[in-house]
């Protein structure tokens, strides 16, 4: 299953661009009359914390609350959990499994952003060539291509929940298919862009193939 699953998303990503400049998001709006409970948004919180805190599936809270993909949640934003709700014992704010940022650059093409009918289905962080590349998240290294079409050198990293990151756009690659690395290990570093002259990383978060907007993950 899991390599059907990395082949779709593998295949997927050739669907993607490089697109015009990102635009912003939106203040997403929680809508009223529907059974669960109210959570106000703290600061270092993300909706994929809020869910897992929650043991909600993701995908219900974006639904529920009518959060566009191109969408952030903010500080003091209340959410609706949909019912029924379970609260495990884990803490709602920071853990060892949260997602952290692959590079610190201002995003130059949000997720969902089209161009040409091309689609973007992650983001694109602008950093000065050579800048090291972080693991998001713990997880094993299941794809390494040193030239993938558009997308120059790529890593594709599997967190073992069905939750993967990718990374293109590398100038170099220091770790190698079947690898096991821990959030925050430096995975490569920021290549320049011959087609775009630019230097940054294109950035990815799917759940099985199915594109995520990162900054639901990222805090």
């Amino acid at each position: 299953m899991k390599n059907i699953i990395l082949f779709f998303l593998i295949t997927g990503l050739a669907g993607c661009a490089t697109v015009p400049p990102y635009t912003g998001p939106t203040l997403p709006v929680a809508v009223s009359g529907v059974s669960g409970v109210s959570h106000r948004v703290e600061a270092g919180q993300t909706l994929w914390r809020i869910s897992k805190f929650y043991n909600v599936d993701i995908d219900d809270i974006v639904r529920l609350n009518h959060i566009s993909e191109n969408s952030v949640i903010e500080i003091g934003q209340v959410l609706l959990i949909p019912a029924p709700v379970k609260m495990p014992n884990i803490p709602v704010k920071f853990s060892r499994d949260d997602f952290i940022w692959p590079l610190r650059g201002k995003i130059i093409t949000g997720f969902g952003s089209s161009y040409r009918n091309l689609i973007n289905r992650g983001i694109n962080i602008q950093a000065p060539a050579g800048s090291d590349i972080l693991a998001t998240r713990a997880g094993r290294v299941v794809f390494y291509s040193s030239s993938f079409g558009n997308f120059g050198k790529t890593v594709i990293i599997d967190h073992g929940d069905g939750l993967y990151s990718v990374y293109s756009r590398i100038s170099n690659i220091f770790v190698q298919s079947g690898e096991n690395v821990p959030r925050g290990t430096s995975i490569g570093r920021v290549g320049t862009s011959i087609r775009d002259k630019n230097n940054y990383l294109h950035f990815e978060i799917r759940k099985g193939a199915t594109p995520q907007n990162p900054l639901f993950y990222l805090p």
